[in-house]
């Protein structure tokens, strides 16, 4: 039995709420159990220098962690002068998680920015800020279609992520931090919504795992991600 008491395959409760941000966008609430992530897309009308002239938009994202978000405070960044390694590799991979699924051409030379903001952790962090950032970009789209400023929808699929492990010796979907912590593998897996495979990320703690073992929480994913694809689609419905 898994300490939550959730079957190996099930998934924490999760929840998309849009429009949470006044000022920008496109913003998402994303909530997997008691990880809470607040994601904005921040539109702004001149891409990176490199890309001047090509015609091509960008798709950037910065990432973050309240102090409290944890049970015990951790340092804001900003004070040490530079974002640690963890956080500069969560955020790069939630930008090339996006920017898989968006026609950067059809941006034009524009610049959009997400800012996930990690108000209370509990494990999964960069899956659930992939997960919310996908509807925030797909607002954020929306408003610049309603105001003209793009001829078409530059979203091509959905993007989600979703956290898998051997925990106990058995896979498990969506772990939260007391499995995270005690896993034997943990692994991320980001997937889009027609089922192509983005990115994985994979870590044996102890012994190495087997490829049944990674087929297995593959297996997983899948069924993840099509539970999260769905509820995007509910979410930008409404």
């Amino acid at each position: 039995m898994r300490p939550s008491k959730r079957a190996l395959d099930e998934m924490r409760a999760v929840s998309l709420t849009r429009n949470v941000a006044r000022y920008a966008e496109g913003s998402c609430l994303v909530k997997f159990g008691e990880t809470h992530v607040l994601c904005t897309a921040s539109l702004e009308e001149r891409g990176p220098s490199w890309l001047r002239g090509t015609g091509k938009g960008w798709v950037t994202a910065e990432y973050s962690m309240l102090p409290r978000a944890t049970l015990e405070r951790t340092r804001r960044e900003v004070t040490a002068g530079k974002p640690s390694g963890r956080t500069q590799e969560i955020q790069r991979l939630i930008g090339r998680a996006l920017r898989a699924v968006v026609d950067l051409p059809a941006l034009g030379e524009k610049q959009i920015t997400i800012d996930c903001d990690v108000l209370q952790a509990d494990g999964g962090t960069r899956t659930a800020a992939i997960t919310g950032a996908w509807v925030a970009l797909h607002d954020c789209f929306a408003w610049m279609q309603s105001r003209n400023m793009v001829t078409t929808m530059p979203l091509r699929d959905h993007v989600a992520a979703i956290s898998c492990g051997i925990y106990r010796n058995n896979p498990v979907l969506d772990l939260d931090y007391v499995e995270d912590s005690n896993a034997e593998t943990d692994a991320n897996f980001v997937m889009t919504g027609r089922g192509g495979i983005v990115e994985v990320q994979g870590t044996a703690e102890g012994a190495p795992f087997s490829e049944e073992n990674l087929l297995a929480l593959l297996g997983l994913a899948r069924k993840g991600i099509q539970e999260l694809v769905a509820l995007q689609k509910t979410a930008i419905a409404g």
